[in-house]
């Protein structure tokens, strides 16, 4: 797992502005600071895989951008990019991502995702809306890819993303379109194909036909994701640890008005 997630900061930090690599070091000390480390917040539109996610994979914390300051990695646009990219292994069921306008205003559109054999993966699924503002403070949102449970194989799926400034014009580099590669293994473990199928978002079936949920969610068939706190003045838990607000509230846990 480790090797996935280091094959990815190098393709993407490669493409890195000497200027933005000059910004973050590396404790050899990990005992005491096992961090990558940032001296300023972005002021301008950035997106990155968040700490945590990267932190799953590898035991390190650090931000992994795809847009850094306004800058969109060149990465994104090669055409081969999704060759030069390492295969999602089976128990990566979601990506999780930060993005935040800075000082900026900018809308975004998902205008595209698809996947292109729907036998082993279904369409990508994100957990906020397909279009809106980009938030000027951090949030967080989730890209989940569900695999279809009906055969193993790998699927190509295809991402569209818009980006446009506050008079419509689009940001450098924008619109995204890439291509990424999942791998899916049908789970055959379980006593009863049947209750297999009802339980969702990465659950199993259990000898005594009863859904085994995957990390973060909860549910007779799975089918509720957890937040804890739970997401506040209405609002609805849209994936595991994460909250959409309802319009006049934002923040982690939309407790701010």
């Amino acid at each position: 797992m480790r090797t996935i997630i280091f094959s990815i900061i190098i393709l993407l930090r490669s493409n890195f502005t000497q200027a933005r690599h000059d910004q973050f070091y590396f404790s050899h000390h990990q005992h005491h600071h096992p961090h990558y480390y940032q001296t300023n917040e972005p002021n301008d539109l950035s997106l990155w895989i968040s700490e945590q996610q990267v932190k799953m994979f590898s035991g390190y914390s650090m931000r992994i951008y795809a847009i850094d300051n306004g800058r969109v990695n060149p990465l994104l646009r090669d055409p081969a990019f999704d060759t030069l990219m390492p295969i999602i292994p089976p128990e990566i069921m979601s990506m999780n991502f930060t993005w935040t306008a800075g000082k900026r205003k900018y809308r975004y559109h998902f205008d595209h995702m698809m996947s292109l054999d729907e036998k082993v993966l279904l369409a990508p699924v994100i957990s906020i809306r397909p279009k809106g503002r980009i938030p000027p403070e951090p949030k967080q949102f989730s890209v989940m890819l569900p695999c279809s449970n009906l055969t193993s194989g790998i699927a190509k799926f295809t991402l569209g993303l818009q980006i446009t400034r506050a008079k419509g014009k689009f940001l450098p580099g924008t619109p995204l379109r890439f291509t990424l590669r999942k791998e899916c293994n049908l789970n055959r473990g379980g006593p009863d194909p049947e209750c297999d199928k009802k339980c969702l978002n990465g659950g199993s079936c259990t000898k005594n036909k009863i859904c085994k949920c995957a990390e973060g969610y909860i549910g007779q068939n799975c089918e509720q994701a957890l937040c804890f706190p739970q997401c506040m003045n209405g609002g609805n838990c849209s994936a595991p640890a994460i909250c959409s607000c309802p319009k006049g509230y934002q923040g982690r846990y939309c407790e701010g008005g």
